[in-house]
């Protein structure tokens, strides 16, 4: 249990980043992601694959991460531009974390560096395709469980830290604050950002979970794009949306499950971009509906 316990902490202190992901013990998932654009004429889908390794190091743990996303915009209607150029967008993304335990306390703290390459790819690499991330956090995961594994109490965790990344327009870090409490054996909740839940589970195998998240990708545009009848130059897409909805999870094995969470945007936007985030066009700014499914391998 304490093994686990720490290779817990590890990979959720090694691979969350404030925007993109969500906090997770994922050791490998696939995930397909679709959002059809209220009006019916475009829609967002987006593939993902992501493989994390921690690595034992004493007490310590080493921790390498591989991440693949590959997204495609469909336009279905006019738009001042040749959306053959944006149609479709890729990531890859490789991070290297460390976290230290702190004698005699339940506290961690952990760093991490990862690349982003992300561009639409019309040519080989640029340097405007390549984004630079760091991060520092400190993790306290309390069990309450006496020496042989008995709960003593409601187990709950902190995550505090300050992600950084050299995406155009954000010279700043942001901060990161995730709270996670058992109420019993059948209530949970996590408060915090990129998502916010409150899970039941019905049985071992088969929860449910409302959840409220963010989520957001950008990417640069290879010789940048220009917009008809103006003198605007997009020089990168991105979107940021904020869902709420229903996610249910269903286990095949104590490590293997499927999950599907679908919802409604409350703010949900898609545009093009110049480099001090100035917006040239916007793409898509209604809500919509939201589904997201895949099967994950977790600790």
């Amino acid at each position: 249990m304490a093994n686990s316990n720490k290779i817990i902490c590890t990979i959720l202190c090694c691979f969350v980043s404030y925007f993109s992901q969500s906090q997770t013990t994922d050791l490998a998932r696939i995930e397909y992601l679709r959002i059809p654009f209220s009006k019916g004429k475009q829609s967002m889908n987006r593939f993902r694959a992501l493989i994390q390794a921690p690595i034992p190091i004493k007490e310590d743990y080493l921790v390498i991460g591989l991440e693949y996303r590959d997204i495609d915009l469909d336009f279905e209607k006019e738009v001042p531009f040749d959306p053959d150029r944006i149609g479709n967008t890729q990531r890859f993304e490789g991070s290297l974390g460390y976290i230290k335990k702190i004698k005699n306390s339940n506290w961690r703290i952990a760093a991490k560096g990862g690349v982003r390459i992300s561009s639409n790819f019309e040519k080989s690499i640029v340097s405007d395709d390549v984004i630079y991330q760091a991060a520092i956090f400190a993790i306290n995961n309390v069990k309450n469980v006496d020496d042989n594994g008995v709960a003593v109490g409601k187990p709950y965790r902190w995550i505090l830290g300050l992600f950084y990344s050299t995406t155009p327009g954000r010279n700043y870090p942001l901060p990161l604050i995730n709270f996670y409490k058992e109420i019993n054996p059948s209530w949970s909740y996590t408060l915090g950002v990129p998502k916010s839940l409150l899970r039941y589970s019905f049985n071992e195998k088969n929860h449910l979970q409302g959840f409220a998240s963010l989520d957001s990708f950008f990417a640069n545009i290879q010789n940048n794009v220009e917009i008809d009848s103006s003198n605007k130059i997009g020089e990168n897409i991105s979107m940021t949306n904020v869902t709420l909805g229903l996610g249910y999870e269903h286990y095949f094995t104590d490590h293997l499950l499927y999950y599907c969470y679908a919802g409604h945007t409350v703010y949900n936007e898609y545009r093009i971009r110049n480099n001090d985030r100035e917006d040239v066009y916007i793409i898509e700014n209604d809500n919509t509906f939201y589904i997201r499914t895949g099967l994950k391998f977790k600790i």
